[in-house]
């Protein structure tokens, strides 16, 4: 996993910590009924708020992954660019040698038969 996704879910752990301690805490803690109701209410009224905070950093997070990728995909490219340049510098460097390796080879033959025979025949 990438350091970016674990913050990311590091911190939607803690809001969703949070609250859960919170409610727990309100539910069991020795208060009236009307005053744990107030309690609660606040609390419910912070929830939208809360989630809008929580909705920002998935999406913060998620974008830094997403340029993440796509600078990981840009560099890959890159390279695979850079590398199928040399594959073809070298094979045609390779043709161009073994072109000449073929012209020396037809001028070696060519002179060879032009040689006068020594006159022995079999």
């Amino acid at each position: 996993m990438s350091n970016n996704n674990k913050s990311s879910i590091l911190a939607a752990g803690m809001v969703i910590g949070g609250v859960l301690g919170t409610v727990t805490g309100i539910l069991i803690a020795p208060r009236s009924g009307k005053e744990t109701r107030r309690i609660l209410k606040k609390s419910a009224d912070a929830l939208p708020e809360m989630a809008e905070d929580l909705s920002t950093t998935v999406q913060l997070q998620a974008d830094r992954l997403s340029e993440s990728a796509l600078q990981n995909w840009n560099d890959t490219l890159t390279r695979l660019k850079d590398t199928i340049a040399a594959g073809l510098e070298a094979s045609q460097g390779n043709f161009e040698n073994s072109q000449t390796s073929s012209s020396q080879i037809t001028m070696d033959s060519a002179s060879s038969s032009a040689k006068p025979s020594s006159g022995k025949q079999a």
